[in-house]
């Protein structure tokens, strides 16, 4: 085999891997980040249901293309390779979900499955529960988090 025809053959394979796929957002907001990671910063935010182009992948990070061009790293569970509709009676409807309904949702809660485990457990303060869920840090407190407590990005979530 000559070195032109391995090059082909190596230059076809690569392109192969690297296919592009068509993902749509199935957040709110989904948060391209420069690196594949939740400490990266957010280049740029998707609307929910918009269409983005997968170049790659590492790990549970998707790197992608959006619509305008920009290009950044999105977690796979803010994706789907489903078309999204929203139903309502069977018409289309324009609205999402906001991502704290989808978060709740995909752990079988929404606010009637909240709100009747609260009456069912009444003995239980639920104050700071509700606090550290109206929490927000900045990606500036985050980093400066890990910084002090000298922790890594080695596998998980990231």
């Amino acid at each position: 085999m000559t070195k032109l025809s391995v090059t082909f053959i190596c230059a076809f394979c690569l392109a192969a891997a690297v296919r592009a796929e068509t993902m749509r957002v199935q957040v709110q907001n989904g948060q391209v980040r420069s690196t594949p990671s939740f400490l990266g910063q957010v280049v740029t935010s998707v609307p929910y249901g918009q269409a983005v182009e997968t170049t790659g992948a590492q790990g549970p990070w998707q790197q992608v293309r959006t619509a305008d061009g920009k290009t950044g790293w999105m977690h796979s569970s803010a994706l789907t390779t489903k078309r999204i509709t929203a139903q309502s009676n069977g018409a289309a409807v324009s609205t999402g979900a906001s991502g704290n309904e989808l978060a709740l949702a995909g752990k079988g809660f929404n606010a009637d499955v909240e709100a009747k485990f609260k009456a069912d457990h009444a003995e239980i303060d639920f104050t700071w529960v509700d606090k550290m869920a109206k929490m927000n840090a900045t990606p500036e407190q985050i980093k400066g988090f890990v910084k002090a407590g000298g922790l890594t990005q080695n596998g998980g979530a990231q």
